[in-house]
């Protein structure tokens, strides 16, 4: 008997898989989660105190925002295998903000808190443009959401970012990074992909589905070997801790602050539909006006409570959307007990730094399979679309991705242009959607959000037999 596509992603596993399957997509996550807090706390010279935790709160607010847009709340969540973490569009901002003293930590939260009741309000707008991702638009995206993570997954396996930025005699500098392209590391991020690889080959059943998992899990006992991993940070981190709102002190609301985060909100929207229709490709459900609204609501109300629980902006993780991919399991109850291991962690320091001190070139090996997951996914339903009759169609695809590679190739190309665009601009994600969308409607007009949905409804259709 054939399962429904629908019934996967409602499927309950035993307990016994979902914990290590809930446990691998912290693991996939987790860098990416601790690495606002890192870089705002020192921006603000927090003490090392303060920016642990700004961790633990951050852990905790993933959680919480997690169980919401998986488990839902009557008109919130999309109730998808989705894993919520801070986004990156948002640092920009709030490096800017954290170097105005008028502004600050406190101004930085009641930014956030406003950011996140603006997106709860303006979620049925976004959510109604549906209409304009057909699946030329939705394909090209998706594409350039692969794309844009393989330069993460890469940084990743070479140990970090090539370039450090080090405070001397109180200015900040960008230096080499001397740990970064390592053959050490450089051998264990291959490591990784070897054993992921094998096991996806020769795995059988819920060994193959945590590939990635068992992958990390190796990577970390050779980085242990060859002494890359240290555990020092673990013996030092208390047991248990507490994570309460307001913890910094009562948030402050300044015009323009509120005023760029919530521009902020509308871009991690805009990314988060394509999120949202990568997800639904990849589980076989289609996801319509509706389902965007209370994913888009859940955004928001993880915002708000982000800048309630001494954190920052929230959205869904495209990095798990590639791990859903690679895995097939598509139960939304995995990343329920995702979202369940992200508060424990976030009340269990100790645990947390466990889990922090995995290497990022262990991460880098897993990477490389998941993000190349995402393009590859965008790859296929573009393959649902007609190209020999509509020649137009190449040239939405071939201009977007062109654009969408932009802050990659030359993240100093619109450094000219009023800083205040910055946000829109330096998304690659955020510029392809734009120009597809933009030219999609120049070339074929625009359609109806009932044939959005059955189109999109056949490119999941066609998904299931590839």
């Amino acid at each position: 008997m054939t399962t429904k596509p629908i019934d996967a992603v409602e499927e309950r596993l035993p307990l016994a898989k979902l914990l290590p399957l809930g446990l691998q997509h912290v693991l996939v996550m987790y860098a990416g989660a601790v690495a606002v807090p890192l870089i705002i706390g020192r921006a603000l010279g927090l003490k090392p105190e303060e920016v642990a935790f700004l961790i633990s709160a951050d852990l905790f607010a993933c959680g919480l925002a997690t169980l919401v847009q998986c488990v839902g709340v009557p008109g919130v969540g999309i109730r998808l295998p989705v894993m919520m973490g801070v986004t990156f569009a948002a640092v920009g901002p709030m490096l800017s903000m954290a170097a105005a003293p008028e502004v600050g930590l406190l101004g930085i939260y009641g930014s956030v808190i406003a950011a996140g009741a603006f997106g709860l309000l303006v979620a049925p707008f976004v959510s109604r443009l549906l209409p304009l991702f057909p699946p030329v638009v939705t394909g090209t995206i998706i594409l350039v959401i692969g794309i844009s993570l393989m330069r993460v997954g890469i940084n990743w396996a070479g140990g970090g970012l090539p370039t450090v930025t080090r405070v001397v005699d109180g200015v900040p500098g960008s230096f080499p990074n001397p740990q970064y392209g390592q053959l050490a590391g450089l051998g264990i991020a291959l490591f990784v992909l070897l054993v992921i690889l094998a096991l996806i080959k020769w795995g059988r059943g819920f060994v193959a589905n945590v590939a990635v998992l068992l992958g990390i899990v190796a990577g970390s006992i050779l980085a242990t070997i060859l002494g890359v991993m240290h555990f020092d940070r673990v013996a030092r981190a208390p047991w248990f801790d507490l994570v309460l709102p307001f913890h910094f002190g009562m948030p402050q609301f300044h015009l323009v602050p509120i005023l760029t985060m919530c521009v902020v909100m509308v871009v991690v929207m805009i990314e988060s539909l394509g999120m949202f229709l990568a997800l639904g490709d990849i589980t076989g459900k289609p996801v319509n006006q509706d389902d965007l609204a209370r994913g888009l609501r859940a955004d928001g109300l993880g915002t708000f409570i982000g800048g309630l629980f001494n954190t920052f902006p929230y959205t869904s993780f495209s990095q798990n959307v590639g791990l859903v991919g690679v895995t097939g399991v598509r139960s939304r109850h995995v990343t329920v007990v995702g979202g369940l291991i992200m508060l424990g962690l976030g009340l269990l320091p100790k645990m947390a730094a466990l889990v922090e001190s995995v290497p990022q070139v262990v991460l880098g090996g897993a990477g490389l399979v998941m993000f190349g997951m995402v393009a590859a996914t965008g790859a296929r339903i573009l393959t649902a679309v007609d190209f020999r009759t509509n020649t137009k169609n190449l040239f939405v695809v071939a201009v977007s991705v062109g654009f969408g590679m932009i802050p990659l190739v030359a993240p100093t190309f619109f450094r000219n242009l009023p800083h205040a665009l910055h946000p829109l601009l330096e998304s690659g994600i955020l510029l392809a959607a734009i120009v597809a969308v933009l030219l999609n409607a120049f070339f074929n007009g625009l359609g109806s959000a009932e044939r959005a949905s059955r189109e999109a409804s056949a490119v999941a259709a066609a998904a299931e037999h590839v």
